[in-house]
Formats: structure tokens, C-alpha cells, sequence
């Protein structure tokens, strides 16, 4: 094999291929053309001396041979990057590229705007937000970190728990006077919902007294929507009562809005988590975005105090 041929352009088209199974999406990641991906995969292995990946015209596979290649490539790669940072770090320069996947509607409303702030700072380091409530493969779809309301998942991340989202029952003040305001959860029974198609078990509402006790009242209604958002602008305008995460709505509330229903019930709070790739952590531009959104998190309204615990 001619060493010099092996190089940490074709490498690296050959992991994200390897992780992503997709040419095109790789392409399209690296910015170039799906040839020039084509061409790197065939360099390196015209320069190994093996097939490292079998191609159909549907899907792209790891071949044996690949995938021991390629968990010695992971660890070059992950050095040179590491390098890469401590020689900026000498200047005191914070520059590259960080992935984020964000639970949409707390993207949207409140991660976005701790970004604006951190790039203000870090005026070189390049954000790449993308908006999905689906639990994504981190290491395939090429992120750094992700920020997700429920189970933390995958445990092969390294885990921040953030806190607990604390959720509360609202409606708009003129459905209410329209259809009466329910003093007891029972009286919720009849009453127009508005349901998460994307949660299971939305059409059984779980509220929790203040003073103690466990409710469960079945939950109906005529909208089902799969975006906090899109419940946010229902709510807002009259289609019915719906358990919102306080972070969704307080500002609704606090312009009279939207109004709290039955206030000494609510619904459980849902964990709020930070994951990160544990190949990413060491890199310095990761650490500094996954502390600065930690800090930032942790003063939104509705979001309380994590457990004590957690991975990381």
C-alpha cells in the first residue's frame, strides 16, 4: 500500500458514508458532489488494498474488512480533530463547526436565541440547528448534541440531565367562557382537547393533585397535531384545553392568553436531557456551546432543578 494515498479527506468520506450508509446524504454534509464521494471511497480503497464497503443501488453496506478499517480510522480522525483544537487553543481562538438536534417548539422559541448569544461570543464558531422531535441516530446524522424532552435514549451518549419540564392545563379565557371551566378533573370529561398525534397515550390525560392523589381522565377532542407549535397556536385560539409545557406557553399566560385550568392539578413533568457524542466531548468548541446552552436551559421558565444523577 502507498501511504500516501491514504488521506484525512478520503477518511473522513468513508466514516460518514460508513455511519450514514447514504452517498448522497454524505454529499451533501461534505458540500461536495456525489462523485467526488464516489472517487474517495474508490482512492482509499484502491490504496488499503480491500473492498471496505459493498454497494447496491439502493444502500450502501460495511463490508468486514471496512469495519475494522473503520474503527481505526474513527480514532485518527478524532486525534487530528483534538490536535486541531489544542494548537487554536494556544491563540485563544474558538473556531470549527458544532451539530445540534433540538426537540423543535423549545428549539424554535428559546435554543435559537441561546445561540444568537453564544455566537456573539464565539463570533468563529459555526452552529448547524436542525429542528426534529424523532430520536435520531447522533453519530450517523453527524451531531455533536442533541437536546431532548423524555428518556434519554440511547446510553451509549454521554448524558446532561437538564431538569425537569414542569407542564401545566391551559385554554384560551374565551373557549372557557364558552364551555364552562372545569373545577374537578372529572369535568374535563366532554370537553374539546387538544392531542399530540406523535405521544402515545394522548387521549388519557394523567394529572397529579397538589395535595397528594393520581387522576387519569380520558381525553378526546377534534385536532391532533404533531408540533408543539402548531398546539400553541390552537390553544391560543380557542379549540380547546390541552397540558402544556410551561416554556410553550408563559408568555401566553402572562398576556392573558391563555388561562391555567384546574391549577392544583398538573400533569407530570417530562426529564429534559442534553446528550453529546463522547468521540465530540474533548473538543473544545463542543464544550463550550454544550455548557453555555446548559446555563442558559437551566434559567427558562418551567424548567426546575434536575434529579441528582445522571451520566456525565
Amino acid at each position: 500500500m502507498d501511504k500516501s494515498e491514504v488521506t484525512l479527506e478520503r477518511m473522513r468520506s468513508f466514516v460518514r458514508v460508513a455511519e450514514r450508509g447514504n452517498l448522497s446524504a454524505v454529499a451533501r454534509e461534505l458540500g461536495v458532489g456525489q462523485s467526488t464521494v464516489t472517487r474517495h471511497l474508490r482512492e482509499l480503497e484502491d490504496a488499503v488494498g480491500v473492498a471496505l464497503l459493498g454497494r447496491t443501488t439502493r444502500r450502501v453496506t460495511i463490508t468486514e474488512e471496512g469495519a475494522r478499517y473503520y474503527r481505526h480510522c474513527v480514532q485518527i480522525l478524532r486525534q487530528v480533530d483534538l490536535a486541531g483544537e489544542e494548537a487554536r487553543s494556544t491563540r485563544g481562538a474558538a473556531a470549527g463547526t458544532v451539530r445540534i438536534s433540538c426537540t423543535a417548539a423549545f428549539g424554535v422559541l428559546h435554543v435559537s436565541r441561546f445561540i444568537f448569544a453564544f455566537q456573539d461570543r464565539y463570533p468563529d464558531i459555526v452552529v448547524d440547528l436542525s429542528f426534529t422531535d424523532e430520536r435520531i441516530d447522533l453519530v450517523r446524522e453527524g451531531v455533536d448534541i442533541a437536546i431532548r424532552l423524555g428518556p434519554p435514549g440511547d446510553s451509549s451518549m454521554k448524558l446532561k440531565a437538564l431538569g425537569q419540564s414542569r407542564r401545566v392545563l391551559v385554554a384560551a379565557p374565551h373557549y372557557l367562557a364558552a364551555r364552562g371551566k372545569p373545577a374537578r378533573p372529572h369535568e374535563l370529561v366532554g370537553h374539546e382537547g387538544v392531542r399530540m398525534s406523535n405521544i402515545a397515550g394522548s387521549d388519557l390525560l394523567v394529572l397529579h393533585g397538589r395535595r397528594g392523589g393520581r387522576h387519569v381522565v380520558p381525553f378526546g377532542g377534534h385536532l391532533r397535531v404533531d408540533h408543539g407549535l402548531a398546539a400553541r397556536e390552537a390553544l391560543a385560539a380557542g379549540r380547546g384545553i390541552a397540558p402544556a409545557h410551561l416554556w410553550l406557553v408563559e408568555d401566553l399566560i402572562a398576556a392573558n392568553k391563555l388561562e391555567v385550568v384546574l391549577p392544583d392539578f398538573s400533569p407530570p413533568p417530562v426529564p429534559l436531557n442534553m446528550l453529546l457524542v463522547p468521540e465530540r466531548t474533548g473538543i473544545s468548541r463542543v464544550r463550550l456551546l454544550a455548557d453555555h446552552l446548559a446555563e442558559q436551559i437551566a434559567r427558562t421558565p418551567g424548567i426546575e432543578k434536575p434529579a441528582v444523577g445522571g451520566r456525565m
